[in-house]
């Protein structure tokens, strides 16, 4: 057996001598580890342009949809309108018919109109009897009823063949 033992003290190292033991020793690990940086980097912009495509793609699709759609769209929309239009004509229809017809039920026979204006919700007659106490009892009894908002008797005057009369009738609810 040989034994070698060095008495001198080490040689000490210069700088280029240690930039070379580094770059021998621990650049190479930095260099890796740079890399699988940049390739990780490389990988996920990669990624990320994939779903920018993607996006693209969807966005174009519903765009597409859209522009095929917009025909039906506006037919619906021009549907919706005469539904609106004629739910609203049916309404006034209903205010109409149940007016006149509370009207001309509750209306004396002992009374004879000689004029008649009905509107929305709205009468306005004239009429004329032999009985005042028939013109009483149908104002308060609209007035009982409350039909009508607004119940005004204008007019009751005496006239030759008895008594002639004016009623408006303002605002009808249907109960």
């Amino acid at each position: 057996m040989k034994y070698t033992i060095n008495l001198f003290p080490p040689k000490e190292q210069n700088v280029v001598d240690k930039v070379i033991y580094f770059s021998f020793h621990y650049l190479r690990y930095i260099l890796v580890f740079t890399q699988l940086v940049v390739i990780g980097v490389f990988l996920y912009r990669f990624q990320v342009d994939q779903e920018i495509v993607d996006l693209k793609d969807i966005l174009n699709q519903k765009q597409e949809i859209v522009e095929v759609s917009q025909p039906l769209i506006k037919q619906v929309e021009g549907v919706d309108l005469k539904i609106k239009q004629a739910s609203t004509v049916l309404k006034r229809q209903t205010t109409f018919q149940a007016m006149t017809s509370y009207f001309l039920n509750r209306f004396p026979e002992k009374l004879t109109l000689t004029k008649l204006k009905i509107d929305d919700k709205n009468i306005m007659f004239e009429g004329k009897t032999t009985d005042a106490d028939s013109v009483r009892v149908f104002y308060y009894r609209l007035l009982k009823e409350k039909q009508f908002d607004v119940i005004e008797l204008e007019s009751l005057n005496k006239v030759e063949s008895g008594y002639v009369f004016n009623f408006v009738l303002k605002n009808f609810h249907i109960k």
